[in-house]
């Protein structure tokens, strides 16, 4: 078996694995719901232990969510794109990402010159690409730290990057910044994952048709940049700027969970 098919094998094994977890996962989140409520008298011991709870559960929601994407590292073919707003819609996904960031004594900034941009995306990858970005940002930031999102239109393109003053990539972490969910004989520490988040921020960026780079300096902080075609499809009116749904869970507590510490879980952040 040659490398192209041990990736599509393992890609495939990946995706059946989250589908085969999802059903379970659903009947944990109602039972969780009845034993940590968000109303009610608890002791601060009771309240700490929900809160962790909860954030576990949304950190393996976080995973789920990503091993159900994995198949898509061995598919090439383009997405199908909707037109969006993305001004108004990368502003409010930074909105409920500098919320949380804050309350860890980090500083999300989003930039644009525009107020109103249309643009053909995918917007429920585009917003898993963002989420994985931002998690890496603010989890490898120290408090006091910057994550900078910045949107911009020229040459027919849209550039996205999302920079941070963190401590950086190693030089051998970036040899195999797209590889490592292939080699699992080097696990690394459970704070980097299971190496999907950059690939599928890659294969994301590729399916749109456009480039991922990424770039960092150890103990000086990394830069992901994301380039679009800056086109749009007609055969769509234009889509409201909505977050695609996590089946009733926050999407910025799933996207940020392993970034965050538990006390922004204190609360189950559902949506209902």
């Amino acid at each position: 078996m040659n490398d192209q098919e041990s990736r599509e094998q393992l890609c495939r094994v990946l995706g059946g694995v989250a589908a085969q977890l999802r059903g379970s996962m659903g009947n944990i989140h109602s039972a969780l719901r009845r034993l940590a409520p968000e109303d009610g008298d608890r002791s601060d011991a009771d309240q700490k232990s929900a809160a962790i709870l909860t954030q576990s559960f949304y950190r393996v929601v976080r995973v789920l969510n990503n091993l159900s994407d994995a198949p898509l590292l061995t598919d090439t073919q383009p997405f199908i794109k909707r037109n969006l707003d993305l001004v108004s819609w990368l502003s409010e996904l930074c909105a409920q990402a500098e919320s949380l960031a804050e309350a860890e004594g980090k500083t999300v900034i989003f930039r644009c010159r525009e107020t109103y941009h249309v643009t053909a995306v995918h917007r429920q990858y585009l917003e898993r690409l963002m989420w994985n970005l931002l998690s890496n940002a603010i989890k490898f930031t120290p408090q006091g730290g910057r994550i900078e999102v910045e949107l911009s239109f020229r040459d027919g393109q849209v550039l996205l990057t999302v920079s941070d003053n963190g401590r950086g990539i190693s030089p051998e972490m970036m040899e195999l910044a797209y590889e490592r969910y292939m080699h699992p004989e080097r696990l690394d520490p459970q704070e980097h994952g299971l190496g999907l988040g950059l690939p599928l921020c890659r294969r994301i960026a590729e399916g749109h048709g456009g480039r991922f780079l990424l770039t960092s300096r150890e103990g000086e902080g990394t830069t992901a940049t994301v380039s679009l075609p800056d086109d749009t499809w007609s055969g769509s009116t234009l889509e409201e700027p909505m977050s695609f749904s996590y089946g009733g869970f926050s999407p910025a507590l799933v996207g940020l969970s392993d970034a965050l510490s538990y006390r922004a879980f204190s609360r189950m952040g559902s949506e209902g």
